[in-house]
């Protein structure tokens, strides 16, 4: 089992009111992403969590049993740093078991859930290499496999991925995504990058300024984000927000359109505009474009061939608009 329940949770430093009060209900066995800006309190709240960091009110749950004042030892979590924390002059089947030799278990288990873990994470040729002998993404496996033999209720992951490349980014979150898929245990997991909560997420968890802006499955955020932050956030390229008499002739403050939303033609069309800059990617073009409703994006097939000073027409398709009122939030 790993449920965690927030009710009411808050966090204040000195003067500053890092988490305002927060409530928030996370199922066993949900991959939850929370999501932001840098200094939205994300990583606080992954904190609070884990009990790295005393709460200033509210309650914290697990399972149904009140943590608040529980040590981290003594929640059932484990938790994954950005940085991957391992002990450089130990073998990776060290570096894995020493939380279990830390609680004093009989070796042949121990070596029984190493040889498990490293199973799983596909670390078996590698068990007695030490870290600087491994690749980056080896190495966050290697921390992932150290939470793993502890067979936690739930997984706190504080921004995994930023320390990799790209490449590896995008490896390591499939890598990570099956993870979730064969042990079917609670994963919660911080991130700036709104892709990985995208791809990632069984449900994601939205902050600004320590609140929570909307709660929801990617798709519900991407088609239906409930006020501009989120909208503004949610997506790449991010939702085109226009205001202006177009945006009132829809009954709206603010009208968001999605780049892959805005029909592109070289012929005719309800605005015009002229493409400033054509970033090709292949099987995709990003276009910026100056238009008599302001600059936006459109995400258009790769081999239509648009290019910079480029004269072309613009129609939004009615169907897809996003209206919002003059607080930001949806119409």
């Amino acid at each position: 089992m790993g449920s965690i329940t927030l009710k009411k949770v808050s966090k204040v430093f000195g003067e500053a009111k890092v988490i305002p009060s927060i409530d928030l209900e996370i199922h066993d066995g949900e991959f939850v992403v929370f999501v932001g800006p840098s200094g939205c309190g994300k990583s606080t709240l992954l904190r609070l969590i884990a009990g790295l960091e005393d709460v200033s009110g509210g309650q914290i749950l697990i399972d149904g049993k009140d943590v608040t004042e529980n040590a981290p030892a003594q929640r059932g979590l484990a938790m994954v740093f950005q940085s991957y924390a391992l002990y450089p002059h130990m073998s990776v089947r060290k570096n894995i078991a020493f939380p279990l030799k830390m609680a004093k278990m009989e070796q042949s288990k121990i070596d029984k859930k190493v040889e498990d873990a490293a199973k799983v994470l596909n670390l078996t040729d590698y068990l007695e290499r030490r870290p600087g002998q491994l690749s980056g993404g080896q190495r966050q496996r290697v921390a992932i496999g150290r939470a793993i033999v502890r067979e936690p209720s739930a997984f706190l992951f504080d921004e995994p991925l930023s320390n990799l490349d790209a490449a590896l980014r995008g490896t390591m979150r499939l890598e990570i995504s099956e993870l979730h898929q064969q042990l079917k245990t609670t994963m919660v997991y911080v991130t700036h990058d709104q892709v990985e909560a995208m791809t990632m997420a069984d449900k994601i968890v939205v902050l600004n300024r320590g609140n929570i802006e909307q709660v929801g499955s990617p798709l519900e955020l991407y088609n239906t984000p409930r006020n501009l932050f989120v909208a503004g956030f949610i997506g790449s390229p991010r939702m085109n927000l226009i205001e202006g008499a177009y945006a009132q002739s829809k009954g709206a403050k603010t009208t968001g359109i999605r780049p892959e939303h805005l029909g592109i033609s070289r012929d005719s069309g309800l605005w015009t505009g002229t493409i400033t800059v054509a970033e090709h990617l292949g099987s995709d073009t990003f276009l910026h474009i100056n238009s008599e409703v302001g600059t936006v994006n459109v995400r258009t097939n790769g081999e239509l061939g648009y290019h910079h000073g480029d004269k072309v027409f613009l129609t939004p398709d009615e169907n897809k608009l996003h209206r919002f009122d003059d607080k930001g939030l949806r119409l």
